[in-house]
């Protein structure tokens, strides 16, 4: 959009490697911010993204990824992809989410979604497990019965190693963004009152749902003291001093 702002969105990813069928079928969810930060422009709303662009953008980053991976052998499969795939790799775009319960359904739906759910999962008679999905090609629903041992199998190749992160924070949800300092002046001035040292997590609320989490219903903003590990926080109120409920 402008080269010497560097607009920067926010947006949130989660690696799935699961499909329907229980299948080897590694995608990536994404939940974005429908607006960017820049260097000089507090925030700017996008409400339009062009996804025949991001289609084809995916496909030319994840390639040249692969190919600094792999090596010059990639070459001729690169070729080869970009000659099949000329609209780009598959990019499904879900519409805007517009209020806070439906961010929040979708973000608990996706960042803690197990492989299959237990209501999928219809009979087991100590040698066999019956489950059911639709098919996404046909939304079908699909029976599928198969040895026990055949099941644990569909199920432990999908779990990550060890310290391997499955959700990642970008742009302006990243934990130390040179422009966090100033996201909360997007919001309207009658929720801008809250203390000068707002940190990350304050300002990612705020600008997310609309509400400072440290701002009380009774008109006064809290300070944390101190994250007690065995405890609760301390807030100061008016120079008084009380323990979280």
């Amino acid at each position: 959009m402008n080269k010497s702002e560097d607009f920067t969105p926010g947006f949130i990813s989660v690696l799935h490697t699961f499909g329907r069928s229980l299948k080897w079928n590694p995608h990536v969810h994404v939940l974005l911010s429908e607006g960017a930060v820049g260097n000089n422009t507090v925030w700017r709303p996008l409400k339009h993204f062009n996804y025949n662009f991001l289609r084809n953008s995916f496909r030319t980053a994840l390639l040249n990824l692969l190919e600094s991976r792999i090596g010059k052998s990639f070459k001729k499969t690169k070729a080869y992809i970009y000659k099949h795939c000329p609209n780009g790799f598959y990019v499904y775009a879900k519409p805007a989410l517009n209020n806070n319960k439906d961010v929040i359904k979708y973000i608990g739906r996706y960042l803690g979604r197990p492989v299959i759910a237990t209501s999928r999962i219809d009979n087991y008679d100590g040698d066999f497990v019956t489950f059911h999905y639709n098919r996404h090609e046909d939304n079908e629903l699909v029976v599928e019965t198969v040895p026990a041992t055949e099941f644990i199998k569909k199920l432990i190749i999908h779990i990550p190693d060890k310290h391997f992160k499955m959700i990642r924070y970008y742009g302006v949800y990243a934990k130390h963004h040179k422009n966090s300092d100033k996201l909360f002046l997007a919001v309207p001035k009658e929720k801008r009152r809250f203390h000068a040292s707002l940190n990350a997590w304050r300002t990612s609320l705020l600008l997310s749902f609309g509400y400072d989490p440290l701002w009380c219903k009774c008109g006064h903003s809290m300070t944390v003291l101190e994250i007690c590990h065995k405890g609760t926080p301390l807030i100061e109120i008016h120079r008084k001093f009380f323990s979280s409920a």
